[in-house]
């Protein structure tokens, strides 16, 4: 059986160079805002992911069908449409922590937020630490 490949991978591209062309001006601050954030309370430094993703972290799965790869431990997207920001993989329930949160939008491993003036970002801070800490129970995490 062909074996999958990841179609969201690591690229060579500067972080700094994609935030710098985030548009508009307001969606630009709060991605530098987040990525500050994100530095921060992981400890690790960015790198992109695919053309549009800035990760924090990095983990190896290996799923019993036998697939396997690396993804990024955390991070988000500055999308057209709102904030996608990553908290992986999803195992854990967080509904306490997201009911303090704010205003935001859930995906199966992600929430959508359309400006940070929208949210706490100390609730988000405490969110994100929860989710690194429930993926490494699964799978290990690593600085990048």
């Amino acid at each position: 059986m062909p074996r999958s490949e990841n179609k969201t991978v690591p690229t060579g591209q500067r972080v700094e160079s994609f935030l710098s062309e985030v548009q508009p001006s307001g969606k630009a601050g709060d991605a530098r805002a987040l990525d500050g954030l994100f530095r921060k309370v992981t400890g690790f430094e960015p790198i992109m992911w695919g053309p549009s993703i800035v990760g924090y972290g990095r983990y190896h799965y290996r799923y019993k069908s036998g697939r396997e790869g690396d993804f990024l431990a955390t991070g988000f997207s500055p999308r057209k449409a709102a904030l996608s920001i990553y908290i992986m993989p999803g195992y854990a329930d967080f509904g306490d922590i997201l009911s303090r949160l704010g205003k935001h939008k859930l995906g199966k491993s992600c929430l959508y937020v359309n400006k940070l003036a929208d949210i706490n970002l100390d609730v988000l801070s405490e969110l994100i630490c929860a989710g690194l800490e429930d993926l490494n129970r699964h799978w290990p995490v690593e600085p990048t």
